[in-house]
């Protein structure tokens, strides 16, 4: 009986890890176009290439919406699965992406910004979808998304407002972007991506108040512990277009680690934060495999306080803007993949002011 009853909590502890350990992936791309912007742009052809890649290695490009409700309902993810965004809704998705993506047969998602969209509406030669492209679209079966009814940060708050305040004026908007994006396209997915990929605490704590999966722009794979305030994707696009650095990232696995208290937060002033610690479970890896990098800092020593938490005391003082700590390590269990997880910093200038966009 004892025989039995170990059996059947070692199958079912190993059945856990590899629901747990199926993986999928979010690609977040802005413009495909030879003419816009690099850091926000891949080419039509390198963005072909992407796809092509993603065929010929047996990937599953799904709706984003089939990802959503599998974590909501903790249903296993379909393993090596992939969704594909698009940020701010560009013409040049139409023009350029469509054509590619219908080649491949392969759904996805649009955010768009309703205020923008309306502005640029009258122009002759706009840089953005029109509503009726948009509907198309949506007919189609392209999930269209919010992306703010601007594209305003979520985190800079105006200067004389409080933070409440701040969030009430928000609520209002995103209600707003929602509703016209149902009356234009049909849909409410109550999808909403952090314009910039800013966010804090507080946001977290207010999209899902609002019962909005929001998601962000740090790199990461996602699994059923995903948390749906901060849903991580992998930026596609230049300088990141290369097959060889996007190999890794599609065979991703999600890491399930976790910051606690004030170490989750996001937003620091420049030289006031010098450390942090991770809880992470530790199962299918070997400690000296785990590696952090920090933006403009490099690689990081880490120092394990237990089996279930490891610190980092920084090298440097993290810089001035958008900081990202990637930490990866091997997979046991899943030889040539790895497990990864990103967190998002917003360093303010030493008076406490934002820096530059």
């Amino acid at each position: 009986m004892k025989y039995m009853l170990r059996t059947l909590f070692s199958v079912s502890l190993l059945l856990a890890v590899t629901l747990n350990s199926h993986a999928a992936v979010i690609l977040q791309y802005h413009h495909v176009s030879d003419t816009t912007p690099a850091s926000t742009s891949i080419s039509p052809k390198q963005f072909e290439v992407h796809l092509q890649y993603l065929k010929d290695n047996n990937f599953k490009v799904v709706p984003l919406s089939e990802l959503v409700e599998g974590i909501k309902k903790q249903q296993p993810l379909p393993d090596k699965s992939v969704a594909i965004t698009f940020d701010d809704a560009y013409t040049d998705v139409l023009t350029q992406a469509k054509p590619i993506l219908n080649k491949f047969s392969f759904p996805y998602t649009i955010y768009v910004n309703p205020g923008i969209i309306n502005r640029n509406e009258s122009k002759s030669t706009s840089p953005y979808l029109s509503w009726i492209q948009l509907k198309a679209l949506a007919d189609e079966g392209v999930i269209i998304a919010n992306h703010g009814y601007e594209h305003d940060s979520m985190v800079r708050i105006a200067e004389g407002v409080t933070q409440a305040q701040w969030l009430k004026k928000q609520t209002q908007l995103l209600l707003k972007a929602e509703a016209i994006i149902k009356d234009n396209t049909g849909q409410s997915w109550r999808y909403y991506a952090y314009p910039y990929g800013e966010y804090d605490l507080a946001v977290q704590a207010w999209a899902k108040e609002n019962d909005f999966v929001a998601f962000s722009q740090q790199s990461g794979a996602i699994d059923l512990t995903t948390d749906l305030t901060s849903v991580p994707r992998f930026p596609a696009s230049k300088p990141y277009d290369k097959i060889s650095g996007l190999r890794d990232k599609l065979n991703s696995l999600a890491f399930n680690i976790r910051l606690e208290g004030e170490q989750a937060e996001t937003i620091f002033k420049h030289k006031k934060t010098k450390s942090i610690t991770f809880a992470i479970e530790t199962g299918d890896f070997y400690k000296s495999a785990l590696n952090c990098y920090i933006s403009g800092l490099g690689k990081q020593k880490i120092t394990w306080n237990d089996d279930k938490s490891f610190s980092i005391n920084f090298s440097k003082d993290l810089p001035v803007g958008r900081v990202r700590a990637n930490c990866t390590a091997a997979s046991i269990s899943k030889p040539g993949r790895y497990y990864w997880y990103s967190k998002p910093w917003f360093i303010l200038k030493d008076d406490g002011s934002w820096y530059h966009l």
